[in-house]
């Protein structure tokens, strides 16, 4: 018996959602073990794309109570934001994965629905990070940061990220923007003057920011930990839990010595925080809602808006002369203020009116900044907008690895464009399908590949060729008439009707990986269709029948230059392009109609085309050249052996042998034959494991030194007569040791 009646909601609901006033009630004690349920269930998730919450009642009776999904309001238009990189270095595609491809994403689609919306980007030009570079480079941080943010602003161009504006925190509209923003909250108390005491370096005369301390790591004992976090084991850190502290500045052990800065009170709003994220925002992902949880579990500290540097923006109140506005305080103002350059007299509608909806785009290292502090900084000065939501992505590793830009192991979005030249798309494909949007994922140069040829070519490429090269063939290159629709035609219109309600539901919801996965299905339904229908075989027998499989194959493919314009923007272009589109027409997805009959079509061209492995190896190459130079700077050569007495040392004869002829073993990879000349007139054979680092030619005629009068052992059937002495190097090599002059050989060492 199912029964519908009007019923009390016994959960609590979001204020988010509107309960509907309807309790199911379905009883189910003819159905052993509730075998029913799932399918039940199935249907209303079809039927109803809501919440549903059930609880067990009397009797057998199981209450199920649907929550509408329907947000209280609609807004009149968005603002995107994507977190502001430090100019002190490249764009990689842990940034790209994280950050910009999915905002790009929800941006491009807002725009094809004619939504109002502006694009927000910029580069971050304070901070120490800025400061550790021109320190390195011995140049100025105005010179650093001008340099990177036009490099940063040409490789987002280059890739398709579509900003309306990319601008930087330091231009006059920031820094008036974020000291007017300082000196207001400063004017309303509400800040906070506290003294404490900081690490200074007494040699070279300043503070010490966090990143200019390192130390030992309290927990894992790395040696190269900072004052803000150990990268070994990934803690957060303070700069007074490292031992043995030193300035990264001038090498000596820093002092504590007292300074005075301006706090934010997070303190104080812990409580609207709590309504606010946690009752308020249970809709975020589950990774940002559970870290803003974890945070306001504990008690929150004030936390320091300024700090003791000489870059960046000069804090704008009396006795604040050396201090700076912090860069967590400055960069958010970043979106505003970039918001206002670009639209100098409407701007603050954007920012400022409660019919605007914020959406931040950001990794999940910066939830924090963006779900409290910069929140309590906007409640604090009152007059603004809170954010929507923080769409935030986990971390992308590469080869297994962590990105690191400090070990420069990463893909570099400006070397990807010259070493792939018109493969934007396939990095945004791959990106997005891997995206990671609910736990930590993996880029590899082998999956790109894969996911290139037999996804992109063999799939979407393979469709889209197939049904324009046979409309060329039989057709001239115009769009053939329908006729009558068979069941294997039916099916296929049938199955991709409702593409624009799931992609859009999908896009709704921040769920990129999903929608690209769902756009990519009307290519996989479009190979099938094509390939069931064989129509390079039915022309034989009935033309005419052939001319509705291309006419249903072409409107698929032009469905796909839609579907995958938010997604593949390079790729959709070249797509209307060969359909001749104009325009793209998001309300067309799923139309069977799209290009009329008689429609002519441009010249056919290959979609996407294979990556082949040398491109790949290049890439592995580049990679583990990285891997090999971290090692070589971060060598540490190994503890001293016990010392020894000089007549223990003095039993060892060391002589000079020069090498008369070399081979290598067989059946043994790793070994060479030497035969000496050690100067007794009697030709010596010493057997070596450096097969992997010389070729037996390059070494004859050359002296090296070796032990004499070791004990002979046998090394695969050969006596060896010593042993030639070698150096390894860090990453295991072997080197001869050489002489500087010529010696008679036989001549001794020591």
């Amino acid at each position: 018996m199912l029964s519908f009646e009007a019923g009390c909601c016994p959960f609590s609901v979001n204020q988010r959602y509107q309960v509907l006033p309807i309790t199911v009630y379905l009883n189910l004690s003819f159905a052993p073990q509730n075998k029913y349920m799932p399918h039940f269930f199935c249907t209303f998730a079809v039927l109803l794309p809501n919440v549903i919450q059930t609880h067990k009642g009397d009797k057998g009776l199981v209450h199920i109570i649907i929550y509408s999904t329907m947000e209280q309001k609609q807004y009149k238009r968005t603002t995107i934001t994507a977190a502001l990189p430090y100019a002190n270095g490249g764009v990689h595609i842990g940034h790209l994965a994280g950050v910009y491809v999915p905002a790009d994403i929800y941006a491009r689609y807002m725009r094809l629905k004619k939504e109002d919306v502006v694009f927000i980007g910029g580069s971050d030009e304070h901070g120490v990070p800025i400061t550790i570079r021109a320190r390195k480079e011995g140049v100025s941080p105005q010179d650093v940061v001008d340099r990177f943010h036009a490099m940063i602003k040409k490789s987002f161009e280059d890739f398709g990220i579509s900003f309306d504006i990319y601008s930087r925190t330091t231009s006059p509209t920031h820094h008036q923007l974020a000291s007017d923003f300082f000196k207001k909250l400063y004017e309303d108390g509400k800040l906070l003057e506290k003294e404490t005491e900081q690490y200074y370096d007494e040699e070279a005369h300043q503070f010490l920011a966090d990143r200019y301390i390192t130390g030992e790591c309290p927990h894992c004992h790395n040696e190269g930990a900072y004052g803000d976090q150990c990268e070994k084991c990934g803690r957060d850190l303070s700069p007074t839990e490292l031992l043995h502290p030193r300035s990264t500045i001038s090498g000596s052990q820093p002092v504590l010595k007292k300074t005075k800065n301006w706090y934010l009170p997070l303190d104080k709003y812990q409580d609207w925080l709590k309504e606010w994220i946690l009752e308020g925002h249970k809709e975020w992902r589950p990774n940002v809602y559970g870290q803003c949880k974890s945070w306001l579990d504990i008690d929150l500290q004030p936390r320091a808006m300024t700090r003791d540097l000489d870059w960046g923006i000069p804090v704008p109140v009396e006795g604040a002369e050396g201090k700076v506005l912090y860069v967590w305080f400055d960069a958010p103002i970043g979106y505003i203020s970039n918001t206002k350059e670009l639209l100098p007299d409407t701007w603050e509608k954007w920012w400022k009116d409660p019919e605007t909806r914020l959406v931040h785009f950001i990794g999940k290292d910066n939830i924090v900044f963006h779900c409290i502090v910069f929140p309590v900084m906007l409640k604090a000065h009152g007059g603004y907008i809170l954010p929507e939501n923080v769409p935030s992505n986990e971390f992308l590793n590469l080869e297994d690895d962590k990105i690191s830009t400090s070990k420069n192991w990463a893909v570099w979005l400006h070397e990807y464009l010259e070493d792939f030249p018109g493969k934007q798309d396939v990095l945004r494909y791959v990106l997005t399908a891997n995206a990671p949007e609910t736990k930590d994922n993996n880029f590899t140069w082998k999956d790109f590949q894969e996911r290139n040829n037999n996804e992109l070519v063999a799939v979407y490429g393979n469709f889209v060729n197939r049904a324009l090269q046979l409309t060329k063939k039989y057709f001239d290159g115009r769009v053939p008439a329908c006729g009558e629709l068979n069941d294997v035609d039916k099916q296929a219109l049938d199955e991709f009707k409702d593409v624009k309600e799931k992609v859009e539901s999908l896009l709704d919801t921040y769920k990129f990986r999903d929608a690209q996965k769902e756009a990519m299905v009307l290519a996989r339904i479009g190979n099938r269709y094509i390939t069931e229908c064989e129509p390079w075989k039915v022309w034989k027998t009935d033309p005419k029948r052939v001319e509705t499989i291309l006419y249903i194959s072409l409107q698929l493919v032009a469905n796909l230059a839609i579907a995958f314009e938010p997604f593949l923007p390079f790729s959709s272009a070249k797509l209307r392009r060969l359909l001749n589109m104009e325009g793209v027409d998001w309300n067309a997805l799923g139309n069977t109609e799209i290009l009329k009959p008689g429609h002519q079509l441009a010249e056919p061209e290959l979609l996407f085309e294979k990556i082949e492995d040398d491109a790949i190896e290049a890439q592995l190459k580049k990679l583990a050249d990285t891997k090999k130079a971290n090692e070589a700077e971060t060598y540490k050569a190994k503890e001293i052996k016990p010392v020894v007495d000089f007549a223990d040392f003095e039993k060892l004869d060391l002589r000079v042998g020069r090498i008369l002829a070399c081979e290598k073993v067989k059946k043994a990879n790793k070994l060479l034959k030497f035969t000496l000349d050690d100067g007794s007139g009697t030709p010596r054979t010493i057997v070596s494991g450096i097969a992997k680092f010389y070729e037996p030619e390059e070494l004859v005629g050359r002296d090296v030194v070796f032990i004499a009068n070791l004990a002979p052992r046998q090394l695969m059937g050969i006596e060896s007569q010593g042993m030639i002495l070698s150096a390894e190097n860090y990453d295991g090599g072997l080197s001869l040791l050489s002489l500087m002059k010529e010696v008679k050989a036989g001549s001794q060492v020591g």
